[in-house]
Parts: C-alpha cells; structure tokens; sequence
C-alpha cells in the first residue's frame, strides 16, 4: 500500500504524528511490534505514577492519626494488587491510543519495519510475514530502551531494568538502585514506601543530578528522613549475583569500598536508543553518540525521512517527543510551526516530595554570565500546604536582575509538577518578575507560592 505518511513506533512521539497527520488530510499508518502507546504508556510514565498512587494511599493511612482519623494498624498492601492495578492502568491507556488511532483513520501495522534502500518500509510482521510499504515521509519514533553497563547486565531477576521494577513477583527486602534521575528516584520512593530498604548509589555530587542544587539537596534529606541510604559520588563497581542474595561493591568518591548486601539491583543509569535494524546506513542518515542528526524541523539527510523523540538529540521526555511531533508533522503538510524552545521544557519527577523545573538553574545562570535576583518561599510558610500535611518543600525563582527575565523556577513539594506549565507560559511570553508579583493568586493555594517567592526576590514579601 502507499501512504502519505509512516510512523515507525507508536510512543508519545509516534501516535501523536500519526494522528496529527491524519487530521491534516494525509494518509497515515503507524507500524508497532509491541503495544501501543510506547514505553510511556505500558512501561513507564503511566504505570510508574499508578505504583506511586498507591504508595501515596498507603502513606496516608500509615499517618492517618495526623489528619484525626483512626485505621486499624497496622496498614496492609497486598504487593501483588498494586503492580495489578498498575498494568491495569497502563492496558486501558493503551487501549485509549488505539482507539484515537481508529477514531483518526490511521492504519496500524502490527510488526517490525527497517528502511529498505529506495526508501520503502518493509516490515516483519507479527501475524508472519514480511510487507513492503511505500510512503512520501517516513518519521522515525523507536524510542529507546533501559541502558545496560557493560560490567554490570541485567538478568531480570537481581539485577533489572525499569520494565522488570515494575512487575516485581514480590517485595524485595532490600535494593540497590544505580542512579538518581527520575527513573531511579520514583523507584526508589515507591519501594522504599512500602518498606524495602533502598540504597541509592549516584556516580555525581547530587541525586536528580539536572536540577538545581538546592532542590536536591532538599530532597536527599526527605530521602533520608524517609529511611533511603543516598551515596552520592560514588559508583557500583561489581555486583556479584552467584549467592542467594546480590553482593554490591560501591566506590565512593575518595576510594572508599563499601559492600552491600540486597535482594535485587536495579539499573537506573540512563536509556540507549532503540535504532538497531533501521538500516538507516543504507540511506545515509547520520547517527551521532547514539542519536540521528535531524534539523530544526526533524529532518535528517535523506529527504523524505525524519526522526523524533528519544532518537533525536535533546530531552527524552514524552511530553517533548508529542511537541516534536507536531513540529515535524504541521511542516510536512505546509504550515508554519514554531520550532521546539528546548529552553523552555518543563520536567518532573514524581517522588514525594515532587520536583518539577523548567529554564535555567543558579549555576547555570551565573555561568551564562547573569546578574541574578533570587527568590525563595518554603512551603513551610504556606498555610495550605500546612493544612494539607506537607510543609516539605520549596519554590525557588530566579530573575535577570537587569531584565525582570524569569530564567528558571525550581520547586519542589507537594503537587509542584502540576504547577510548572503556568512559569513554562509566562516564560514563553516574557512575563517579567513584577507581572507575575502583581497577578492575583487564589489563596490558599499551594501555587501561591509562585507569587511569594517572586514577592521575595523583589523584597515585597509580606507572608516571610
């Protein structure tokens, strides 16, 4: 068959070309050998935040006594019905894609795809088989996979990945989580919730290493306050897997070896793109440090052939990959799309507290040589943060004192991730220090804070 457009993956990047593709009169198929939705859907965003739901239940109840409510205690999880209703979650989103893929006309092509050398699609298919497709735009949206240290792989029984930590048999009693980003931090909250024994083992000064200083600072002491052991500067140099339980050798920054006993490893250092059997050689695409070399508008060196998402250089976020795909998408059929301003893209990660960041952070200012104005507001001084339970917490903004420039805001605390895209519009449109002191905040509100810690950077705080 021909087609306007081929999609090759069907994560958050993919669909989303897929659909836009086809509200654009195109006519569209995307090919997918595994479920769709992506890794965000079935393995990763959705059914991490579903573990973390119900950690966050479980949590309540253990404290409920603070709020003036008695549960018969202990509080019990069944382990089992967690990680059940997490895919739960995850096969109904999914099932939510497929029918927007439906509901839009786009074809779906269960199986493998590789460019062939006249740039045609053929593809492995999952009934058996194998189909060529031609296509005027082929977009490229395979994602990527968890990355695996070469001295230390994954077995996916002590040592796993991201996919197997999410459908443990069991609770482990004890954990070693290699890495702080995202991936390893939600995990290592959740677990931890439910009572195993983390040990975080990061190679650099800080956990959640991409945000700022102080955000993390913060958050290692929840951490710690909460039972996890955070090694920071240190690196898992062996893990020995031949007993009944992991042996885990960690070297910290000044040569110190320290071993550690634990049930299971899990391996949160990063992702690696998935391009393995694309033949993009034949075509000529040029891949750089695992990525493929695309122009503002995703289009790589062979014409007709474009790449998106984690495939691409820049953040591997989902919510990034849906906006490229847009990008890439609107100018295929003509219209003038704004490029992505990678530096205005919000990130979150969901622990408790949550963090959530978007522009620069106050090393990276100074850095880019910036005169700083920076304002701070605990959540400690926040009466609905008070009323609610959670007082840990901060927001932290920081202002071009010759400008009034927001150049980053950094928060963490309670419900943060759902406050960010208000700064990630007002950055958008130039929004100045003094504007965002002088609209009015509803009170009480957690987002408030956004206010005061503006208020204090131009010291007109009235509330600290």
């Amino acid at each position: 068959m021909n087609y306007d457009v081929i999609v090759i993956g069907s994560g958050p990047g993919g669909y989303v070309a897929a659909i836009r593709a086809s509200q654009l009169g195109m006519k569209t198929a995307v090919v997918e050998g595994g479920e769709l939705g992506g890794i965000c859907l079935n393995w990763g965003c959705i059914p991490t935040k579903a573990l973390l739901k119900s950690a966050q239940v479980y949590n309540y109840m253990k404290h409920a006594e603070n709020y003036g409510i008695k549960i018969p205690m202990p509080a019990e999880f069944v382990f089992d019905d967690i990680i059940r209703r997490s895919r739960g979650v995850a096969e109904q989103m999914s099932k939510g894609v497929q029918y927007l893929l439906k509901k839009n006309n786009v074809d779906v092509i269960e199986g493998f795809a590789a460019l062939t050398a006249d740039r045609k699609v053929q593809v492995d298919l999952s009934e058996g088989g194998t189909a060529v497709y031609e296509a005027k735009h082929i977009i490229l949206a395979t994602g990527a996979r968890s990355k695996e240290l070469p001295h230390i792989k994954q077995d996916g029984e002590k040592v796993i990945g991201y996919r197997m930590a999410l459908t443990l048999p069991k609770l482990p009693e004890s954990m070693v989580v290699m890495g702080s980003g995202a991936i390893g931090s939600e995990f290592a909250h959740f677990y931890s919730s439910l009572g195993t024994k983390v040990t975080i083992v990061e190679f650099l000064p800080n956990i959640v290493p991409v945000e700022d200083e102080e955000i993390s600072k913060q958050l290692e002491r929840c951490f710690r306050k909460n039972g996890v052991k955070v090694m920071t500067s240190s690196a898992v140099e062996s893990v020995d897997t031949t007993g009944e339980k992991c042996k885990v050798t960690v070297k910290d920054g000044k040569g110190k070896i320290t071993e550690i006993e634990c049930d299971v490893v899990l391996s949160a250092v990063g992702v690696v793109t998935n391009l393995e059997g694309l033949n993009l050689d034949k075509l000529g695409i040029e891949v750089e440090r695992g990525k493929v070399v695309v122009d503002e508008f995703y289009r790589t060196k062979c014409e007709g052939v474009y790449a998106i998402g984690d495939i691409v250089p820049g953040p591997a976020l989902a919510h990034v990959a849906s906006h490229e795909a847009l990008v890439c998408v609107e100018k295929i059929a003509g219209l003038n799309p704004q490029p992505v301003d990678y530096a205005n893209i919000p990130g979150c990660t969901y622990t408790t507290p949550e963090i959530a960041s978007v522009g620069l952070t106050e090393k990276k200012a100074l850095e880019a040589g910036h005169e700083l104005r920076i304002g701070k507001f605990p959540f400690t001084a926040s009466g609905k943060a008070t009323a609610s339970g959670s007082r840990d917490g901060m927001i932290k903004l920081i202002f071009d004192k010759n400008t009034d420039e927001i150049l980053g805001c950094h928060m963490i605390g309670e419900n943060v991730t759902e406050m960010v895209s208000g700064i990630v519009l007002a950055r958008q449109q130039h929004v100045k220090g003094p504007e965002l002191i002088h609209a009015v905040h509803p009170h009480p509100t957690l987002s408030e804070a956004l206010m005061e810690a503006a208020a204090v950077a131009y010291e007109e705080c009235v509330h600290l």
